[in-house]
């Protein structure tokens, strides 16, 4: 049966789709191994401009702020998302997007020749907002060309093509590559490679035919491309599917960022939406990253950054595992499993880390945790929040939530690289108790509350939330909900779902 929902246009459509995840896991890890190098082209550079050299703490500060930049960028991307999916559909939507990691590209590989750091920092908050996008473009799209039996499988791929792209980066960055002090410019301007293939090949993959027939009201398109894309003639039950959604979203007007919140329908689904996003990026798994390499160091190891090269591989197998697991399983049981599995090896990091020092085996032991953390991160936590936030909503809702989603996810990184060196600083090896304690957390309110999308269609999760009054702190008759519905403020077509930030 998945055989036969495997077609050639279906598999090539989320393939073309996901090279957009991999340009955001690429920009994730193309600067660390570089670090020192480029660091040291922001110094020559401003020795050039006044005749000195920076100060550390103003190095340290225009290094921060390159880093930082790009979750900045992809807020601003995430809270644009539904400026685009209505106006251009879903695919136009990411063949349009390609032109940011193009100019990103020209920006950061021209800025040694051009002598400017700040082309390197504005290149980077490009792709950033490229990258914010592309979270909400790709599981959108392949969410709403997949099977149902298939969506969670397929869904995986945008995290496996995030970590593929940061094992890739890794591995590029490495000095006898492209990580070197003459070769950098040419690592970072490698980000319009994938664009320009993608540029390629998208106008060959179809529209989501969910967008065709719900929003766009072009029936015999949609129909013609769900048969090109099931392999079969009859499409009968995904029609049927489609065309209650539409009839449902024509009682409706169109949804704001406050009505998410107010109109108790949305407001459950939307709270899970953004805690799941948050158990992400508080997970700790940057924090584990972080510490990698200190820990493969501390450990023995006389070339830690082929031991951190190894944790990318680790990434990318057990984001293999997770995509055979998750129809399954279910996504409800291996973010659980993966929460779980985090938290005890937090634990274990925690006591290695602090007892180390006496008992230098316990180092294994930390190299092992990290392992094992990096490995249920990829389970559960690392791809279930990108695409589980497009099963809890219907088409109508949809752009709107993945942008306020999308944008708490960037926020919540943003923080994380923010506030943990310090909290490391002050913390020590306890720094891992603060993620052990919002692990915890974040596994209770998953038992509790998130409910499981595995084979389901978007209807019928929709309608479990409408039929939960008992989870409400106040029951609303009908009357009460369609008032609700009435009350809400009309958004532009296609417009976005709120100003981004200044």
């Amino acid at each position: 049966m998945i055989k036969k929902q495997l077609t050639c246009p279906l598999v090539f459509s989320v393939t073309v789709a996901v090279i957009g995840s991999l340009q955001y896991g690429y920009n994730i890890g193309v600067i660390n191994a570089p670090q020192s190098v480029i660091e040291a082209f922001y110094n020559e550079t401003y020795m050039g401009r006044t005749g000195e050299w920076m100060s550390p703490d103003f190095l340290i500060s225009l290094w921060s702020t390159s880093v930082s930049i790009f979750p900045v960028g992809g807020m601003v991307g995430s809270l644009s998302i539904g400026l685009f999916v209505n106006r251009f559909g879903r695919r136009n939507s990411m063949l349009l997007a390609n032109i940011l990691p193009i100019i990103s590209a020209a920006l950061m590989g021209f800025s040694k020749l051009a002598l400017s750091y700040e082309m390197f920092i504005v290149g980077r908050f490009i792709v950033g907002v490229y990258s914010g996008l592309s979270t909400g473009f790709v599981p959108m799209y392949v969410g709403e060309i997949a099977p149902t039996s298939l969506r969670g499988a397929l869904g995986t791929l945008h995290q496996l093509a995030i970590v593929v792209g940061i094992l890739i980066a890794q591995v590029f960055g490495l000095d006898v590559i492209m990580g070197s002090e003459r070769l950098w410019p040419l690592l970072v301007a490698f980000t319009a490679f994938p664009a320009f293939i993608q540029i390629g090949l998208l106008p060959f993959c179809p529209e989501s035919p969910r967008f065709l027939y719900i929003i766009k009201k072009e029936e015999e398109r949609a129909e013609a491309i769900l048969q090109k894309l099931r392999g079969t003639d009859d499409v009968s039950q995904d029609i049927q599917e489609m065309k209650e959604e539409a009839a449902k979203m024509a009682l409706e007007k169109p949804v704001s960022i406050i009505q998410l919140f107010r109109v108790s329908k949305y407001r459950q689904p939307i709270i899970i939406s953004i805690v799941l996003q948050l158990s992400q990026q508080l997970s700790g798994i940057n924090a584990i990253f972080y510490y990698s390499t200190k820990i493969f160091k501390d450990a023995g190891i006389a070339y830690p950054v082929y031991a951190t090269i190894g944790t990318g591989a680790v990434n990318v197998l057990f984001t293999v595992v997770s995509l055979f697991l998750i129809e399954r399983a279910g996504r409800r049981t291996l973010h659980l499993t993966g929460l779980g599995g985090m938290f005890f090896c937090a634990l274990l990091m925690t006591i290695a880390l602090k007892l180390k020092e006496n008992i230098f085996q316990l180092s294994y032991v930390c190299i092992v945790a990290v392992f094992g953390f990096v490995a249920f991160f990829e389970v559960g936590p690392g791809s279930i929040p990108w695409f589980i936030v497009a099963e809890l909503f219907n088409q109508g809702p949809r752009p709107v939530a993945m942008a306020v989603s999308g944008c708490c996810n960037w926020t919540a990184n943003f923080l994380v690289g923010m506030l943990f060196p310090l909290a490391a600083d002050h913390c020590g090896p306890y720094v891992f108790i603060i993620f052990t304690a919002l692990l915890l957390i974040f596994f209770i309110y998953t038992f509790l509350q998130v409910p499981e999308t595995k084979g389901r269609t978007f209807e019928e999760i929709s309608r479990d939330f409408e039929r939960r009054p008992a989870e409400q702190t106040v029951k609303k008759s009908p009357s009460e909900e369609l008032t609700d519905i009435k009350e809400a403020a009309p958004a532009a077509n296609g417009g976005p779902p709120c100003p981004p930030p200044v």
